[in-house]
């Protein structure tokens, strides 16, 4: 389960539900990495491009589940290289069960099917590239064959 936990995290950095997460108004001025925000900005998050920052993340393109195994950060938004579901009085109020939902539906397949390619699909080949909007989905579907265990 402790891998599960690592992949499930590990595509939510790659692959954030909502790329821009909801706009903020800054309260005070501040000067942040060279920029002036003054007060009354509406500022918004790109949790996109902090889940894949180089400065943050070592090889950010690339899938890595093994980063968060013994690792601290979480999804919680306490740690803010990692903020999928936001931070704060923001944050998504429904964390908790989309991750026990998420982990309970890919642990069963995962526990009940063998899942593959097809055929014809070469898996180095395979285009992962997505489409932006509101939230982020695949450009292409992904098609597996997924054949039951026999127990």
């Amino acid at each position: 389960m402790a891998y599960l936990h690592a992949v499930l995290k590990e595509t939510l950095r790659l692959h954030t539900p909502l790329p821009l997460l909801i706009s903020r108004e800054s309260t005070q001025y501040v000067k942040l990495m060279g920029y002036d925000i003054s007060a009354g900005t509406q500022v918004i998050i790109n949790a996109w491009a902090i889940g894949r920052d180089l400065s943050r993340w070592e090889e950010p393109e690339n899938f890595r589940p093994e980063r968060f195994l013994n690792n601290y950060i979480d999804y919680k938004g306490l740690n803010f290289e990692f903020i999928p579901f936001g931070a704060g009085r923001r944050g998504c109020p429904g964390i908790q069960f989309a991750i026990v939902v998420n982990e309970l539906a890919l642990a069963n397949l995962v526990y009940k099917y063998d899942l593959e390619l097809p055929e014809e699909v070469n898996a180095v080949e395979l285009d992962m590239s997505e489409i932006t909007g509101l939230t982020l989905h695949r450009k292409s579907p992904l098609l597996v064959v997924a054949t039951p265990h026999l127990d």
